[in-house]
């Protein structure tokens, strides 16, 4: 549906520049006109995304924390473990670990919460009772800083 409406207003723009450098009689053939007008927008709407994403990529690796939460109940869901941690602050995603074969849940997953609130909940629920298991909690290790030490 985004895409669509992305390319509607992509469409629109080419047009109006079409127009515009038509009537400007710098360029004389219409068809000529509407491609300059497509292909500046394509550039236009390229640049803008990339500088987006990267900018939110950014943002959001530096004000959110992976937890690994380890020993929860089989019966524990998504929900049931971000009730947990909001409690302690604000969160992102969570992510339950399943076996592949069966699709039971391992007992095991990672919180992403904001980075000021995430010590606070690690400290908090680290060795606490849930569900009758006593929950481990730490801070996830980041794959990608193993890879480089190795």
């Amino acid at each position: 549906m985004r895409t669509s409406i992305s390319l509607l207003i992509a469409a629109a723009i080419a047009g109006l520049g079409a127009l515009l450098l038509n009537t400007s009689q710098l360029i004389s053939s219409t068809g000529f006109a509407f491609a300059m007008g497509a292909i500046t927008v394509g550039i236009a709407l390229s640049l803008l995304s990339t500088k987006s994403t990267d900018t939110t990529s950014e943002a959001s690796s530096l004000n959110s924390k992976t937890i690994y939460v380890g020993n929860l109940p089989y019966r524990a869901n998504e929900n049931d473990v971000k009730e947990l941690f909001a409690e302690y602050g604000e969160v992102f995603a969570v992510r339950l670990m399943k076996d592949k074969r069966t699709g039971k849940r391992r007992g095991f997953g990672f919180v992403v919460m904001a980075a000021a609130d995430a010590p606070a909940a690690i400290d908090q629920l680290n060795n606490s009772e849930y569900g009758e298991r006593t929950l481990k909690v730490r801070e996830a290790n980041d794959p990608r800083k193993s890879e480089r030490v190795q």
